[in-house]
């Protein structure tokens, strides 16, 4: 195995007889260098958009959300609940009282979803990190105000400091017909500042105090969901499980991750969807190693002529050209590996690739989050390809020209 190897290196370094044998070596090298780096960087700026994205519903989503399998509110005064907040490594919770609304303010109308939370609601989320415009205010001296959405401010042109306060329409639960004056509630609130997160958020949400959200909707003692802040460190599975178990099967409890379960999902297919078409394209790539055997194969029958004099049985000689394949491919991931590790380390210094829009976006330039895993990953495709590349031309050409069975 050892003089194989050895042998091996010697062929891959040497001058070769035919000088294009050189240049086919070192363009399969290249290729394969080209493919890893690819992979690497590709699925690194994956990575950065699902932790970007992890971190900006993580600004708004609670550790864990606990909301009723049928139908839309629930008594707040449920004793499951009471052992639910005494458990061991829940920090904070809050009532949430949450549906749609028509907003009004400065003769603009918008459909939006108004969110009435509890006073510890900013210390569960990071939603005060995110505020662009004003401050995060629900109450002040027994004076409600509502925190906005980038979107729902812009659409009725409102926000901290304006002279007009925003009419939030709702339609009473009891109203009658024949009286559509007293069709709606309507209550009236100032904006004090405004948020920017995720589309999905800025253009639906409106937040508002839980007070101001009970007399709207009309909800006493009922709340929509109960929003969750853990301990840190604590195991958000074990203590998913145990709220599970403490309040049956009436009540739904979700994870940040089942909360947006759809979206995780469809990134995390993007990501190995676009890992096996990069993959594909690297197999391509690696023909050139096909190639380059081949040719050292039919360029060194002299030479394998003398080992077959001095011994060398057919396992052997097979072997010096399968290493041969395999440091081509390690030689290439390793080059393709440190180039890529280098162009997402200058990415997330510099951010010299800069998102299209203007800074429309919440961050200027593409998102890169290196992972151990990955490179591991990358580096195992790699010479699982390059072992396939190798194996074939090594058969067959030995076959053929060296007359092995």
């Amino acid at each position: 195995m050892k003089l194989s190897l050895y042998i091996a290196l010697r062929y891959l370094f040497a001058k070769k007889s035919q000088n294009v044998i050189n240049i086919i070596s070192g363009v399969s090298v290249i290729g394969v260098a080209v493919g890893t780096m690819a992979l690497i960087t590709i699925l690194s700026v994956f990575n950065g958009f699902d932790f970007l994205i992890r971190s900006l519903f993580n600004a708004f989503d609670p550790d864990i959300k606990i909301s009723a399998v049928h139908g839309k509110a629930f008594s707040e005064n449920d004793e499951r609940l009471v052992k639910v907040y005494k458990m061991q490594g829940v920090k904070y919770y809050s009532e949430v009282i949450e549906d749609n609304a028509l907003l009004r303010c400065n003769e603009r109308n918008f459909p939006a979803i108004v969110k009435g939370v509890g006073k510890d609601f900013i210390k569960m989320t990071g939603i005060d990190t995110m505020m662009i415009s004003g401050s995060f205010m629900l109450r002040d001296k027994n004076v409600n105000y509502a925190v906005l959405g980038r979107g729902v401010a812009y659409h009725l042109g409102a926000g901290p400091g304006s002279f007009f306060p925003i009419s939030v329409y709702v339609p009473r639960r009891n109203s009658s017909p024949d009286n559509p004056a007293e069709a709606f509630t309507i209550k009236s609130v100032y904006p004090s500042g405004v948020f920017s997160i995720q589309q999905d958020f800025d253009m639906k949400y409106i937040i508002v105090p839980i007070e101001f959200a009970r007399e709207l909707f009309e909800y006493p003692d009922k709340v929509t969901s109960i929003a969750i802040r853990l301990e840190k460190g604590v195991n958000a599975n074990k203590v998913q499980n145990e709220i599970r178990q403490i309040l049956g099967s009436e009540f739904s409890v979700k994870n940040r991750y089942e909360q947006n379960e759809l979206l995780f999902k469809v990134m995390n297919s993007e990501k190995w969807a676009i890992f096996f078409i990069l993959t594909f394209i690297l197999l391509i790539a690696s023909f050139n190693v096909l190639g380059s055997l081949t040719m050292l194969i039919i360029d060194k029958k002299n030479d394998i002529g003398i080992l077959q004099s001095l011994g060398a049985d057919k396992k052997m000689l097979r072997n010096i050209f399968l290493f041969e394949g395999w440091m081509i491919s390690i030689i290439g991931a390793l080059m393709g590996l440190l180039f890529g590790f280098i162009i997402c380390f200058l990415q997330i210094k510099f951010g010299f690739v800069k998102l299209s829009g203007g800074g429309s976006f919440i961050i200027n330039a593409y998102p890169v989050s290196m992972q151990l895993l990955d490179f591991v990953y990358v580096f195992i495709t790699v010479l699982f390809i390059g072992f396939l590349a190798s194996w074939y031309p090594v058969r067959y050409m030995t076959k053929r020209y060296l007359a092995f069975e």
